[in-house]
């Protein structure tokens, strides 16, 4: 009988254990997910990052004979080799950002000067993604070329009939802009700025 009671009580203190043991496995995997979920967004808005400045150095190195940016597009550019090999999208003439957005460059007026300057837009950013970057410093120097930043809702990013005057500052409710003059954004204007319909941002940047 006694022998039984010990088995007993050992058995119940490995259950107790055991169940121990799974808590702390459950807490650790919870905190394990945040921390890969956070890794991912950092790296994605480093590949971000890279992406824009690349495309922006190859394009105005492209065009830096012309008077001024007209017949840009997203297939030109890919066409062109302006684009990194691995923002192609699955559907050709398609681009791909870290985000899995899709991306679209082109032309834009500037100034009252038609095809003046160019631009990159990024959609499905999250609200997080959409903060950082939009208050970096995207060019402050006059050599940069960088005169403008939207944000507006969407997966997609803008087509050339949806660009806006980007040399006038708004932060109306949905979209916002910010000319280089007003740059770089506070974290109090992007945070209202990239609050996004369903958390999917659209964010375009602007070069001369």
């Amino acid at each position: 009988m006694v022998n039984l009671l010990n088995k007993n009580e050992q058995s119940g203190r490995s259950m107790v254990e055991m169940l121990g043991v799974l808590a702390i496995i459950g807490v650790l995997s919870v905190g394990g997910i945040a921390g890969y979920s956070k890794a991912m967004t950092k790296f994605k808005i480093t590949k971000t990052f890279d992406q824009v400045s690349m495309m922006v150095a190859n394009i105005r190195t492209l065009y830096s004979g012309q008077r001024n940016y007209d017949g840009l597009a997203t297939n030109i550019a890919m066409d062109m080799g302006v684009v990194p090999a691995e923002m192609e999208g699955a559907t050709a003439g398609t681009l791909v950002n870290a985000f899995q957005g899709s991306v679209t460059l082109g032309s834009a007026d500037y100034n009252g000067q038609g095809d003046a300057c160019f631009y990159v837009s990024y959609g499905a950013m999250g609200r997080e993604a959409c903060v950082q970057i939009v208050t970096s410093d995207w060019g402050s120097g006059a050599s940069s070329g960088f005169v403008g930043l939207t944000v507006d809702s969407g997966t997609t990013g803008v087509d050339a009939a949806a660009v806006p005057a980007v040399n006038d500052n708004t932060t109306a409710a949905g979209a916002s802009s910010w000319g280089n003059l007003n740059l770089p954004v506070s974290p109090s204007d992007a945070a209202t700025a990239c609050q996004c319909t369903n958390d999917q941002c659209a964010i375009t940047w602007y070069y001369m």
